[in-house]
Parts: structure tokens; C-alpha cells; sequence
């Protein structure tokens, strides 16, 4: 059976804490490399996809923002999930 996952800061609540887990760097090839320790607190595995979410601030990106996209899939499907309900009549209907 399926897991139900939820997103650890839903839009509707505000974030706890946030703070500085760590500095990267960039290298020539654009790549960056989450130290190893964050990638097990945050369950980050080999294989696993991770969505950019940018945030802006008069025109320039300000912050980024990295989220599991199994959890963005739940969040998506819990926001538009009882719109379409409404909008597309079930089978059998």
C-alpha cells in the first residue's frame, strides 16, 4: 500500500526554523553536491528527483527552494484534486 506523504511546511502553516545547513559551491560544470549528512536527515536518496522552486524579488531570483517531488506530486494533488472532482465527473457517472 501507497504512503501517504505530506509536506513537512504546508503552505498554510508557517515555517518552525530555518537556518544555514551548509555552504556550496559550484563547479565549472554547474553542479552542486549536498553533503551527505543533510541528504539523510532530509531522506534524499540515490534516484530520487528534487524540484526547484524559485522565489523572486523585483525581477531577480532571491532564493531557491528544493523539494522532494514526491511531495509536490501529494501537494498538487491535494490542491487541484478537489477542483477536478468538480470540474470532471467521475466514470460511471
Amino acid at each position: 500500500m501507497a504512503r501517504k506523504q505530506e509536506a513537512c511546511c504546508p503552505p498554510e502553516t508557517d515555517v518552525i526554523a530555518s537556518k544555514v545547513e551548509s555552504v556550496l559551491s559550484v563547479d565549472e560544470r554547474g553542479q552542486m553536491v549536498l553533503p551527505k549528512d543533510l541528504r539523510k536527515r532530509a531522506g534524499i536518496g540515490p534516484g530520487d528527483k528534487l524540484a526547484v522552486v524559485t522565489h523572486e524579488r523585483d525581477g531577480e531570483v532571491c532564493c531557491l527552494t528544493l523539494i522532494k517531488v514526491d511531495s509536490l506530486t501529494e501537494m498538487v494533488k491535494g490542491v487541484l484534486g478537489p477542483l477536478m472532482k468538480d470540474i470532471i465527473p467521475e466514470r460511471g457517472e
